[in-house]
C-alpha cells in the first residue's frame, strides 16, 4: 500500500494503545479488509518496535510449485494452488500401503489428544474430540520416509518439524476452526516457541477416505477439501495471519485417519 493514510495511522495507534499487541492488529485490520501484506506494512511504518518484536528472522519453506513437485523419492501433482495464505493439495504424497502401515503402528498408542494450552501447557479441548498420538523423528523408516518427502518438498530439513501426528476421527468427531501458529501475546508463547521457534507452516497427510464428512475447511477462503487417501493440504502462514484459519469438519459416516506434520522456523529438539 501507497503510505498510510492519517485515519489509518490513528486508528493503529488508538487500538495499540488500548492494549491490542502486533499480531491482534494484524488480525483486526485482516478482518476489516486489508491484506496480510498490506496489513504487516502499515504497522511496520507506524509500530515498527512492536512488528520487529512480533517478527521471526527464523527459516521460511518453499511452497511446492504446480504441476509437479520434487517430494525426493517420488514426484507428487499440485492439484490444486492458493497464494494468500500459500496453500497446495498435494496428491498421492503416500501411496496406499504407506497408509495402512501408518495406521497400523499409530493404532496401540492412541489417547485422547491434548492441545497447547495459552499458558503453554498441554490440556484436553473440547474443541477437538479425535484420538491420537505423536512419532519421535524418524522413529520408524517409514516415519523417516514421509518426513523426507516432506522435507524436499518445503526445502525444510527433516530438524525443523515437530513429530508427526496421527489422528482417529469416529463418525460425529471434529476440529473446529482454528489456527495453528502461536500467539506471540499468550502468556505460553516463550515456552511453546523455546522448542524450535514459530510455526511456518502445516501438512496434513489423508490416511483414508471416509464414507463422509471430515474434509479441511478454511473458511476466510470458502474453500474446503476432500479428504481422499495419499493426498495431503500444505499450507503456510505468520503469526496474525488470519486466512490460515482452518477446521477438521465433522465425520459423517466411516472415519478418518490423519497424519499431521507442524514445521518450525528452528530445529525443534
Amino acid at each position: 500500500m501507497a503510505g498510510v493514510s492519517p485515519e489509518l495511522r490513528a486508528w493503529i495507534l488508538a487500538t495499540a494503545g488500548a492494549g491490542h499487541d502486533a499480531t491482534q492488529l494484524l488480525r483486526l485490520m485482516q478482518e476489516a479488509g486489508y491484506t496480510l501484506p498490506q496489513s504487516r506494512a502499515a504497522l511496520a511504518e507506524v509500530l515498527p518496535a512492536a512488528m520487529a518484536a512480533a517478527s521471526s528472522d527464523g527459516a521460511r519453506p518453499q511452497h511446492p510449485h504446480p504441476p509437479l513437485a520434487d517430494a525426493g523419492d517420488r514426484r507428487v501433482r499440485i492439484a490444486a494452488s492458493v497464494e494468500a495464505p500459500p496453500l497446495r493439495l498435494i496428491q498421492d504424497l503416500l501411496d496406499a500401503d504407506e497408509c495402512a502401515a501408518l495406521i497400523a503402528q499409530a493404532r496401540p498408542r492412541l489417547a485422547r489428544v491434548r492441545t497447547v494450552a495459552e499458558d503453554g501447557r498441554q490440556q484436553i479441548d473440547a474443541r477437538r474430540t479425535s484420538a491420537g498420538m505423536f512419532f519421535a523423528l524418524g522413529e520408524t523408516p517409514l516415519v523417516a520416509r514421509i518426513e523426507q518427502r516432506i522435507a524436499a518438498l518445503t526445502g525444510l530439513p527433516t530438524t525443523h518439524g515437530e513429530g508427526l501426528q496421527v489422528l482417529h476421527y469416529q463418525p460425529g468427531q471434529q476440529y473446529e476452526p482454528h489456527y495453528d501458529w502461536f500467539d506471540p501475546a499468550q502468556p505460553g508463547f516463550a515456552a511453546v516457541s523455546a522448542r524450535g521457534g514459530q510455526r511456518v507452516a502445516t501438512v496434513v497427510i489423508y490416511l483414508n477416505t471416509p464414507e463422509e464428512g471430515g474434509g479441511t475447511a478454511f473458511p476466510g477462503l470458502g474453500l474446503t477439501f476432500t479428504a481422499l487417501a495419499g493426498s495431503a493440504v500444505y499450507f503456510a502462514y505468520a503469526a496474525g495471519d488470519a486466512l490460515s484459519l482452518h477446521a477438521g469438519l465433522p465425520v459423517l459416516r466411516g472415519e478418518k485417519w490423519i497424519a499431521t506434520k507442524w514445521l518450525r522456523e528452528r530445529p525443534f529438539g
